[in-house]
């Protein structure tokens, strides 16, 4: 699976999964498997109560209508770039900057839908996200974003020592706060955290050091925690 990096405004390098274009053909599938299931639901029930006219309208236009063209836009401004199909496939829209998508953004991707999916049964965006290798439909080409996989990437081994070659540009030098014991015990922590995919324990060592250092960041953490150990082992080797 190919992959893309994303730089973000702290001058760190995030390595991200790019979506397959099955992910992505599967996660519409439920999408819309979930929209036919909604429009059912409804019609059984118009039958039931045997409704007519305006009333009928109006209940079509507000209930049945309205959420069917904003599903997607709304899923992904509410649940942080993810449909409930996205979900399901654990993948989700991510900016090529590394900071979040705008409600513009989100905006942009949800009107070139109609020409990404909406001729020929979605062969355009199939075509788009097949050729240029970074996830991307025409809706996320011109809104600076791509859709990633969430699945942790796989790792061998535990965490090894982190080496920094000499042109390194520290991103928190807050680090040279922390003890050689407090590193040692935040790399073994960090390990346990991803070996288990144990994501709470992550974010409990982030807090802490974030505690101890006073670093306010909106880093991911453990793309933070790796962060953190760079720049102490770049910082050490300095004084050294």
């Amino acid at each position: 699976m190919s992959t893309i990096r994303v730089q973000t405004t702290q001058n760190v390098s995030l390595e991200y999964e790019v979506a397959s274009v099955g992910e992505r053909i599967l996660a519409a599938i439920i999408d819309n498997l979930i929209l036919i299931a909604w429009i059912g639901a409804w019609v059984l029930l118009f039958t039931t109560l045997k409704l007519k006219g305006d009333t009928l309208l109006v209940i079509l236009v507000l209930l049945v209508g309205l959420p069917a063209v904003f599903y997607h836009l709304a899923c992904e401004v509410f649940f942080n770039g993810q449909s409930l199909g996205k979900k399901a496939r654990h993948i989700k829209v991510i900016r090529l900057d590394g900071t979040q998508p705008s409600l513009g953004d989100y905006l942009l991707r949800w009107v070139l839908r109609i020409v990404d999916t909406g001729f020929m049964s979605g062969l355009i965006a199939v075509v788009v996200v097949a050729s240029n290798g970074r996830g991307q439909r025409l809706g996320d080409l011109a809104a600076g974003t791509s859709v990633v996989s969430t699945r942790p990437q796989q790792r061998v081994g535990p965490l090894a020592p982190t080496i920094t070659s000499d042109d390194y540009v520290v991103v928190f030098p807050q680090a040279a706060q922390l003890a050689d014991h407090d590193v040692a015990t935040i790399r073994q922590l960090v390990s346990k955290g991803l070996e288990h995919k144990n994501y709470l324990l992550l974010n409990e060592v982030a807090n802490k050091v974030k505690d101890l250092t006073g670093i306010h960041t909106e880093l991911p953490d453990e793309a933070f925690l790796r962060t953190i150990l760079r720049d102490h082992a770049h910082l050490a080797a300095m004084q050294g």
